[in-house]
């Protein structure tokens, strides 16, 4: 007997957004660089849906160093150039020099706290904030820790790092849970 399972409700039917909600989102992430490169592919989603970002993954992974912020920070105008002619990925060209320009700021947070994740974490007191949202509806698109953490990283000179943004990251990093109540993922 197969039983069905009930995910938040903005996951879809597609394989790919099932992965990623059932084995990713919301599930607490501390390492350095993979934080760094959630962080980017969220600022990439401006304007746009997660799941044209997400379908694009891979090919930013493969164009952008596997998001290694040493390597970033050094990219050059003939490397931007060439990143905005690659139709595998979003060519904007804000949010590809963000990224470059990001990569320059994660050096210097790292130098100054010591950690990105630390750093990062210390939006959220170092854990979880688990809510109890019962539906889609009641989910925030930003809190008062995501502004402050906006307003952090934009002084640290990071940039598409706004609320809204810095608040899906949350939620994406397991910063937040906020999977909903009926979630089978809330349990974990």
């Amino acid at each position: 007997m197969d039983k069905q399972i009930t995910r938040c409700a903005w996951v879809t039917e597609d394989q790919l957004y099932m992965d990623y909600h059932d084995n990713e989102w919301g599930r607490p992430l501390y390492d350095d660089q993979k934080l760094f490169e959630l962080l980017m592919l969220e600022g990439m989603q401006a304007g746009l849906s997660w799941y044209t970002v997400l379908k694009k993954r891979e090919h930013y992974r493969e164009v952008f160093d596997n998001f290694d912020p040493h390597r970033i920070m050094h990219y050059d105008d003939a490397t931007i150039e060439a990143l905005l002619q690659d139709t595998r990925i979003i060519r904007n060209r804000l949010k590809v020099n963000a990224i470059v320009q990001n990569a320059k700021a994660y050096h210097e947070i790292c130098r100054e706290e010591g950690s990105f994740s630390d750093y990062l974490w210390s939006f959220v007191g170092g854990e979880p904030v688990v809510n109890g949202w019962k539906t889609r509806a009641e989910v925030p698109a930003t809190t008062g820790q995501s502004d402050a953490m906006s307003k952090a990283l934009k002084k640290k000179g990071m940039k598409f790092v706004g609320s809204t943004i810095c608040y899906a990251f949350m939620q994406a990093s397991g910063m937040v849970n906020d999977h909903t109540m009926d979630c089978f993922c809330r349990k974990e």
